[in-house]
């Protein structure tokens, strides 16, 4: 790709990409987990692979805690930490099916986890114990966790709302005005709402505030499409990732293509293309100097020669991600 102001990560894993998350105060610092049973962690300041793990098996998503500490997920169905200075490796829980989705609180110091087992629960990870186990009757295929909310996207286009510090039951329930499956569940940098994507093309812009002047805002609109001999083909939008200081945010599809989105004005702020493959995961750093790309190819259409798994960091500036009214 002929953009200077993006380079590719050297040493990447070499199976599917699940998960690129950066560390929560450190710019430069990007950890990322993957079907090749690798857990890796980057300075992507210097393009250096300082840490890589190899776990006995495929991770499906990953996340940083306090203290160097990592939590990890996948198809053994435990819930992992690893202490970054020390290499300790430990088990903190264990599901009944694939854990799919890892988030820390630093609010409770506690670790959630959604599984493929229908469950949401809630781990101690000090003392290893389940504190909470919320049956919800439906897959668990996204989360996120950003300030005292948590939120989690499911099978039936299902979306529950939880305040972290209360877990006894979901302090909102939603369902998406998407038609069909729900890929990548994001929380809004100011906290009144969250967007949610699909793989029908779509991305839904949803607020918590149930009066009828905030709900008319709510909506949702077509992405990651392209007409290919006067058809138009649908791509799942599989990840989102808001920018933590303009509130815009970056959508990542099977299309190969990052768009920017100022959803509040309902329009696209930048276009980026020339992905060698489809987009697995986005994360903008904790000061949005940067965002990872993961360039993924995510088996939706089976098993087909595909390019080899790759990571890019695009430094961001003003222009790639200011709201359009102020950018205009």
């Amino acid at each position: 790709m002929n953009d200077p102001t993006q380079i590719e990560l050297k040493n990447p894993p070499n199976d599917g990409i699940s998960n690129v998350c950066f560390h929560p105060n450190d710019p430069d610092c990007l950890l990322v987990s993957s079907w090749d049973k690798t857990l890796r962690v980057y300075n992507v300041g210097t393009n250096e692979l300082l840490q890589k793990y190899n776990t006995d098996s495929a991770i499906l998503d990953c996340c940083f805690g306090s203290d160097n500490i990592v939590y990890f997920g996948g198809l053994d169905k435990k819930v992992k930490m690893i202490n970054l200075k020390t290499n300790e490796e430990s088990v903190i829980g264990q599901h009944d099916a694939a854990v799919s989705c890892v988030c820390y609180s630093s609010i409770t110091n506690k670790v959630y986890t959604g599984s493929w087992d229908t469950t949401l629960r809630v781990w101690d990870p000090q003392s290893s114990v389940e504190e909470h186990r919320l049956e919800l009757n439906c897959k668990i295929f996204s989360m996120d966790l950003r300030d005292e909310k948590l939120a989690v996207a499911m099978s039936e286009r299902k979306t529950h709302i939880y305040n972290v510090e209360n877990m006894s039951s979901p302090w909102q329930e939603r369902e998406t005005t998407l038609k069909y499956m729900l890929k990548c569940i994001r929380l809004m940098p100011n906290g009144q709402g969250y967007a949610c994507s699909a793989i029908e093309g779509r991305v839904a812009f949803e607020y918590f505030d149930m009066s009828p002047e905030a709900q008319a805002k709510r909506y949702a609109f077509k992405s990651h499409r392209l007409t290919i001999n006067d058809t138009e083909v649908v791509y799942p939008v599989n990840s989102l990732s808001f920018h933590p200081k303009h509130g815009t945010f970056a959508s990542g599809g099977s299309d190969c293509v990052v768009n920017i989105w100022d959803g509040v004005n309902r329009k696209r702020v930048k276009h980026m293309t020339g992905y060698p493959d489809e987009i697995s995961s986005l994360s903008f750093n904790y000061d949005g100097s940067k965002l990872a790309i993961a360039s993924s190819y995510t088996f939706d259409e089976g098993e087909r020669d595909h390019a080899p798994d790759t990571i890019f960091i695009k430094h961001i500036s003003y222009t790639d991600v200011a709201p359009r009214t102020a950018a205009s």
